[in-house]
């Protein structure tokens, strides 16, 4: 079975821009060492990405705090993580979840089985949203998330994000 990482919005807004947090800081570099152990053409990078109208969006006007707009400095990947990046799969989603990684996952999925293993940002919103996508596209393929490699909003989100995917059969492991 071929090994697939999703690495999920390390983005430097949400690491130490307008939605950074110390738990978020915390995980890069175990998040870049994750990386090294995959062979680069095996991960998957997403990018929170949304226009200078974020606020009139939905999310926008429930969340607004302006972030990951496209080609600023927040929006960029951490350093640490676009240095083992730089040949993988980068793809933009405007919204939590990513229909076009599931498609693309799905399709790799009917060439080769896949293992799929999730880390990033923020476990209780983007990991979530993706992890149970991919779930309900392929339920029969293995999904894991290294919740020692996530951090969510606060660790109260973090923890219940990760006992939702738990009751939705992905597999939480890590430290």
């Amino acid at each position: 079975m071929r090994k697939i990482l999703v690495v999920i919005d390390m983005q430097k807004d949400f690491i130490d821009g307008s939605l950074g947090t110390a738990e978020a800081q915390a995980i890069v570099g175990a998040v870049a060492e994750k990386m090294k152990s995959y062979e680069k053409v095996d991960i998957y990078v997403t990018r929170d990405t949304h226009g200078e109208d974020y606020l009139q969006t939905a999310e926008g006007k429930k969340l607004p705090v302006v972030h990951c707009v496209k080609d600023t400095e927040g929006w960029q990947l951490h350093p640490q993580i676009a240095a083992q990046a730089d040949k993988a799969h980068i793809i933009d989603k405007p919204t939590f979840g990513s229909v076009a990684l599931m498609e693309l996952l799905r399709e790799e999925n009917e060439r080769e089985p896949l293992v799929i293993e999730l880390v990033g940002l923020c476990t209780d919103i983007c990991v979530v949203s993706n992890a149970l996508l991919l779930k309900a596209a392929m339920p029969e393929v293995e999904i894991r998330v290294d919740k020692g490699c996530c951090a969510g909003v606060t660790p109260e989100t973090h923890q219940a994000a990760l006992a939702t995917m738990e009751m939705c059969q992905i597999e939480v492991e890590g430290l």
